[in-house]
């Protein structure tokens, strides 16, 4: 899942009775094998999960879960291709109804007058579930400042919510997804969305539910909405699974119209078997679109299990699918 990036073996059994906290070694996950595939290597090497790329005037922006002391990380790159991971941090304050350790999966987008918008996962005080608060900033390059005396999106009854992903339609209308945290707590988790205020800081209308787990695959949750206009298709991609190991995987659903109904591809279109175990448990994913086309950013694990380092891949489309192509 979107979750904190793994922390060391002294907080693991703190994190028991957490069913968002990942242990320091992913409860589950397999034997590293010599046999596995030559790994693709990754363009961050090193901790970064849940990424979000935005194209800024220098080339692109990298946010994702913080690690390290800090909330948000960053990273930078000229071409999509070469990153430097970057020492500060996005979001060194938290709202003010957040408690600290468990912020996540941002997603940074521009606003109509030109500054930034963040909306981020933390841990609700009050309730102790996870939900969404959002910053703004006047560019990308500057701290972003908590907005709000309370989260933007917490449903504690639904057992909160994470990954917060923007969409922009067809109109120029621009909408939240989220995932509903369920999975903390024996519910379902469905994947939701509604429409933003013009400002992004509100929520405009009442959510609506598009999909939740019910494939086999899926295991006990959907979560890490992606969502894209392809060909005059709306294509949701998401993340489903334990994030913990090689189970973790990309599906995708599509419909004609914005608000579904959705149909989802009945098997994943990234797994950790699609390319001989050359990437573990690919998830929380974004689309980035350039001159050279469509690009899948997702994290994977490690040959140890210990870190998910950002990957890229080509993305190309068959039947109205997406379909991740393995670098070369």
């Amino acid at each position: 899942m979107r979750s904190r990036s793994v922390r060391v073996v002294a907080v693991a059994a703190a994190c028991v009775a957490l069913a968002s906290c990942g242990p320091a070694q992913p409860t589950g996950a397999p034997t590293p094998s010599s046999s596995d595939a030559a790994a693709v290597a990754p363009v961050v090497d090193e901790d970064f999960p849940d990424p979000d790329v935005v194209a800024v005037d220098d080339g692109w922006l990298a946010f994702g879960t913080g690690t390290s002391g800090l909330n948000i990380r960053v990273a930078s790159s000229p071409d999509l291709s070469t990153w430097k991971v970057q020492s500060r941090d996005a979001l060194p304050t938290l709202p003010a109804w957040a408690s600290p350790g468990r912020t996540w999966a941002p997603d940074v987008s521009p606003r109509p007058d030109g500054s930034w918008v963040m909306y981020v996962t933390a841990e609700h005080t009050d309730s102790g579930r996870q939900c969404i608060g959002v910053a703004t900033s006047p560019t990308t390059d500057g701290t972003f400042v908590p907005a709000g005396a309370e989260p933007l999106v917490c449903p504690v009854e639904e057992g909160g919510a994470i990954d917060p992903s923007t969409f922009t339609d067809a109109d120029g209308a621009r909408y939240l997804l989220w995932k509903t945290d369920g999975n903390c707590c024996s519910l379902d988790t469905w994947i939701e969305i509604a429409r933003l205020s013009d400002d992004g800081l509100s929520l405009a209308d009442e959510p609506t539910r598009l999909l939740r787990q019910d494939l086999a695959w899926e295991g006990e949750l959907v979560e890490a909405p992606t969502l894209v206009l392809h060909d005059g298709t709306y294509v949701l991609l998401y993340s489903a699974n334990a994030y913990g190991g090689d189970d973790y995987a990309i599906g995708a659903a599509r419909s004609a119209s914005l608000l579904g109904p959705y149909t989802k591809k009945s098997e994943p279109v990234l797994t950790t078997d699609t390319w001989d175990g050359a990437v573990r448990g690919p998830g929380g994913q974004d689309v980035v679109s350039s001159a050279d086309g469509d690009t899948l950013v997702f994290h994977g694990w490690d040959e140890l299990y210990i870190y998910r380092a950002l990957h890229l891949a080509p993305l190309a489309w068959t039947d109205g699918w997406p379909a991740p192509t393995r670098p070369s």
